[in-house]
């Protein structure tokens, strides 16, 4: 897993620049932006969006991106609903990986990974595990000590059911021989909320959720092939005994009418995004691991992340009833 999740990083990361270079500047939309979001405001999902809807203005000043909240089922209430949106190439949606793999899998939503039409993907997420800043858990062993003194009573909270965060909370529990309860939420916003007021003992969460709120919690353990630059003095999992290198991928996808032509536009136009100096700035400041995943690359992609995440479901006993 962490050999595919590399290769993949350094292939379009790499990539991304000389292509962009050989390539004319995208168009701009002719009318506005609808950009649907699948979680509330306030988390990674709608930072990104954010950050994206800025640097679209600035390349695009005659065309807003308007940005709409339809949350529920941890992400599923939007991609269940996505394909009933015009298919005019200016309606996008905010999609996550793993998500959109095991909440079918877990059947308890009204879609099909198969049903959900990525056009690109624009950056990753670490894993990282939280406490509250006022927690008598001062380091990832006092975590530890505390699990296994009272299997069971510290609750964790996380962004959804069968998501990343409920992957990795799972995967925390086995790879450390623990038991700690999952308490999902519509997403980070409101997982914040609880993390920060000390409702739960803590969060398996992303990197920008403990970069934004430094002083309000205290990260404990970051699933990355090194320390982040933001959190030098926060050890990897690796470096705790645990190969795990993990997060989650945000991207975009579009309803299945929409036209090839129109997912290509907006797939190069995300990448001009990206590729802009003030988005890898607003990046690197809040934690966010920029990739390059347009439509070119998409199917390799998404064959090798479906295969990846269906079998990780399997480890993971979602599904089991």
């Amino acid at each position: 897993m962490n050999t595919e999740l590399k290769k993949w990083m350094v292939i379009f990361c790499m990539a991304a620049a000389p292509a962009a270079m050989a390539q004319p500047a995208p168009a701009c939309p002719d009318r506005n932006v609808q950009y649907w979001q699948a979680f509330p405001p306030g988390g990674e999902s709608d930072l990104s969006a954010r950050h994206q809807q800025v640097v679209l203005k600035k390349k695009c000043p005659v065309v807003d991106t308007i940005i709409q909240y339809k949350a529920g089922a941890g992400g599923g209430l939007m991609w269940g609903q996505m394909n009933s949106l015009p298919g005019d190439g200016l309606n996008v949606v905010g999609i996550n990986l793993p998500h959109i793999v095991f909440q079918p899998i877990e059947g308890e939503v009204q879609y099909k990974t198969a049903d959900i039409v990525p056009v690109f993907w624009f950056h990753y997420t670490p894993d990282v595990l939280v406490v509250p800043e006022k927690s008598p858990i001062r380091n990832f062993a006092d975590f530890i000590a505390a699990a296994k003194k009272d299997p069971g009573k510290l609750n964790l909270g996380g962004s959804g059911l069968n998501s990343a965060n409920h992957a990795a909370h799972e995967r925390l529990n086995a790879a450390f021989g623990i038991k700690s309860t999952y308490v999902p939420y519509k997403g980070t916003g409101d997982m914040s909320i609880a993390v920060i007021g000390s409702q739960v003992d803590g969060a398996v969460t992303y990197t920008p959720f403990a970069i934004s709120n430094k002083g309000r919690v205290r990260p404990l353990a970051v699933a990355m092939e090194k320390r982040h630059p933001l959190m030098p003095d926060v050890p990897t999992f690796r470096e705790l005994g645990v190969d795990w290198v993990d997060g989650a991928y945000r991207g975009i996808g579009v309803p299945k009418s929409t036209p090839p032509e129109a997912r290509k536009r907006l797939s190069d136009l995300w990448a001009a995004l990206n590729s802009e100096p003030e988005m890898k700035e607003l990046a690197a400041r809040n934690g966010f691991e920029l990739i390059h995943v347009g439509t070119d690359q998409m199917e390799a992609f998404m064959k090798e992340r479906i295969a990846l995440y269906t079998e990780g479901a399997r480890r993971l006993g979602l599904g089991k009833k």
